[in-house]
């Protein structure tokens, strides 16, 4: 019999046949650069088409390691030959040293895994809210969070309650009570919003989607000390900023601040899985009892693998000493653009938020300009970029996509 062997060939992905196919079948939540990724490396990304572009989001510090990271893609290959998912239901081998190591890294006691970001800020949420009943003794129904104006920490619908962003809230009311809003960076405002059915200030250290904006001197140390003063719990929400971004294995480690609760997620799967956790004290975490909050896919053995190689990888120090001493040379070169269509630069480690000057270009424009040059990057707020590229991008490339910025902005000004 003879037997003849057909191979089916998909055809060859196009940007164009790409978008066109995304226009059709792709729910429109998202406004992306015409960008088609096809493979990527350390800091860098190829299209379908083959061109390489220098990769300066991460993913929002999703990527911190770097695309295809051998470290963690040899723990993640390891793990799929093993188990991938058990659910809560019972135990497996890689949850143990996960949870243990992770607390351990910020000198916390308890770890409680999920998936996404959103999902560990609704259970810091729960978790807060849990404690104010069972331990403060506010009255129930009564817990009150608050947050600061301009605040991103997703989007799920208690988490747009308190959001400043009319387009992450319309239409998608009734919304969530119990939350108070105060003015980010202004301590005088918070403790004039205490009273005794506030259970916890949840804050970012440094407000990421808002344009990587940094508090004053001072403000997180003033909010531990009010929030001890009240028995109030801090919540950090270092979703964006954790994990070696800002030049510390968190940002409250740089302002020498220790909250109740983490929030973490991005960084914490590596670029390969969605991991989460809320990480805190013993006192605050072990108010939850078995069936009051839980995940089928929180804590999952792939997760777990992963998240314990990314703990470990940070353990050692060296990707945090890297992340400040190259974020010092890219604020030193961002702030050199400043009355060179930059009205100001912010930023901590290899994080910065750069305001464009609205009267040259929108945050949009310049980058699709930098696009056209091979460079990615992500606007906010209508005119200001952020640039947060992996944690390993060379100096050299580093410099290569500043200059690409610095050439955008000159062509601009000479239009």
């Amino acid at each position: 019999m003879l037997h003849i062997r057909v191979a089916f060939m998909s055809p060859k992905i196009t940007t164009a046949s790409a978008l066109e196919m995304e226009k059709g079948a792709l729910t429109r939540n998202y406004n992306p650069l015409p960008v088609v990724a096809a493979k990527a490396k350390g800091a860098w990304i190829t299209d379908v088409e083959g061109k390489k572009y220098l990769d300066c989001l991460a993913a929002y510090s999703a990527v911190n390691f770097g695309h295809g990271n051998k470290t963690l893609i040899k723990a993640a290959k390891r793990q799929l030959d093993r188990v991938t998912l058990t659910s809560r239901a019972f135990h497996h081998d890689a949850l143990g040293p996960f949870a243990k190591e992770l607390a351990d890294l910020l000198g916390m006691d308890m770890v409680l895994p999920m998936n996404s970001g959103a999902e560990a800020v609704e259970s810091a949420i729960k978790v807060a809210r849990a404690w104010g009943y069972r331990v403060k003794g506010v009255p129930a129904g009564k817990a009150k969070i608050i947050v600061a104006e301009n605040n991103f920490h997703g989007r799920t619908i208690s988490i747009v309650s308190f959001s400043s962003d009319e387009s992450s809230r319309k239409d998608f009311g009734p919304f969530t009570p119990g939350f108070v809003k105060v003015p980010y960076g202004d301590a005088e405002a918070l403790e004039k919003a205490m009273d005794d059915s506030v259970v916890a200030v949840l804050l970012e250290p440094i407000q990421g989607e808002a344009g990587i904006v940094t508090p004053p001197k001072g403000y997180l140390k003033a909010v531990r000390t009010i929030t001890k003063a009240h028995n109030v719990l801090f919540i950090a929400d270092e979703i964006q900023s954790g994990l070696g971004r800002t030049g510390a294995t968190v940002q409250c480690q740089n302002e020498k601040v220790t909250p109740d609760m983490y929030i973490l997620g991005k960084a914490l799967g590596g670029g390969i899985v969605p991991v989460s956790a809320v990480v805190g004290t013993a006192d605050v975490m072990g108010v939850l009892k078995p069936g009051q909050h839980g995940s089928t896919f929180g804590g999952n053995p792939l997760a777990a693998a992963v998240g314990l190689a990314v703990v470990r990888m940070l353990a050692k120090g060296d990707i945090q000493k890297r992340s400040q001493r190259l974020g010092k040379h890219l604020l030193k070169r961002l702030q050199s653009l400043v009355g060179k269509g930059v009205l100001e630069v912010r930023g901590a480690g290899l994080w910065a938020g750069i305001d464009i000057d609205p009267s040259l270009a929108t945050g949009r424009e310049v980058c699709e300009a930098l696009m056209a040059r091979g460079v990615l990057a992500k606007d906010t707020h209508g005119s200001t970029i952020r640039l947060a590229p992996p944690l390993v991008v060379s100096k050299k490339d580093l410099d290569w996509g500043i200059d690409q910025l610095e050439a955008v902005l000159a062509q601009m000004r000479a239009q």
